[in-house]
């Protein structure tokens, strides 16, 4: 059974992996037998996180700049990851950018921001790796959706509209690619310890009133989105697409 879930030999991209959910898959990756390429706008970040997922996982760790608005540093990472080790088996998208606010007060620039981030960049990434896993024959497409993919919350509307445009991209490639050997799936985190929920996290008030939403009443643990990551990467999931997960202590199940 553990041979299902054993990526020795995988290669694998990870993008926004400097820190919170992004850090904890690629280290899942790597603990899992994966060489990993990790992106990040911030390039000191991405370089130490790289250091120390390999130190502790023995793997290969590659720290690039990315900015995945940026359709030439898409193609450069997925460029670099070929050259280094010949191909690309696993790709997850969990760069990501939360501006909250009600409507009233969301400035054109910050609408713009999070769409550019959160649904064009995964669209470029899909796009970069795509071609390279089916001529392969083979791959593991993961997006990073939201619980605000598939309900939705006061204040959120950039973020809410961007995670829904997610999950219907992971959909619908899907389809595209389920007779290329190519998986496409979608986890949606629920209240996560991230710095991304610093601000709520740090609001007594605010987190109380978030967690009445949680049926298990408590935000979701780095390290509980490591399994989940690791099986959609696998080939336990050999007959998983199209798929969203959610793990999110329940909020979707009201």
């Amino acid at each position: 059974m553990t041979d299902l879930f054993d990526l020795k030999g995988n290669i694998a991209i990870v993008t926004g992996g400097s820190r919170g959910l992004g850090f904890e898959m690629a280290k899942a990756l790597a603990e899992a037998g994966a060489d990993v390429v990790i992106g990040s706008r911030n390039e000191t970040q991405i370089t130490q996180a790289a250091k120390q997922i390999s130190k502790s996982t023995g793997r290969k760790i590659i720290g690039c700049k990315l900015d995945v608005t940026n359709r030439a540093s898409v193609e450069a990472i997925a460029a670099r990851t070929i050259e280094e080790f010949g191909k690309i088996d696993i790709l997850v998208n969990n760069a990501g950018v939360n501006i909250r606010a009600p409507i009233g007060q969301i400035k054109d620039e910050d609408w713009q921001l999070v769409q550019q981030v959160n649904v064009t960049g995964v669209f470029y990434c899909c796009r970069a790796v795509s071609g390279h896993m089916i001529k392969a024959g083979y791959g593991r497409i993961i997006n990073i959706g939201s619980v605000l993919s598939l309900v939705g919350m006061a204040e959120r509307l950039s973020y809410s509209a961007s995670k829904g445009a997610v999950v219907q991209m992971t959909r619908t490639l899907a389809l595209e690619l389920a007779e290329k050997g190519v998986t496409v799936n979608c986890i949606c985190p629920g209240p996560f310890a991230t710095e991304m929920n610093r601000p709520v996290i740090e609001n007594p008030a605010a987190s109380a009133k978030l967690l009445e939403l949680v049926p298990m009443k408590r935000w979701g643990g780095l390290e509980e989105v490591k399994a989940p990551v690791v099986f959609l990467a696998s080939p336990a999931a050999g007959y998983v697409t199209g798929a969203i997960l959610t793990v999110d202590g329940g909020c979707t199940a009201r």
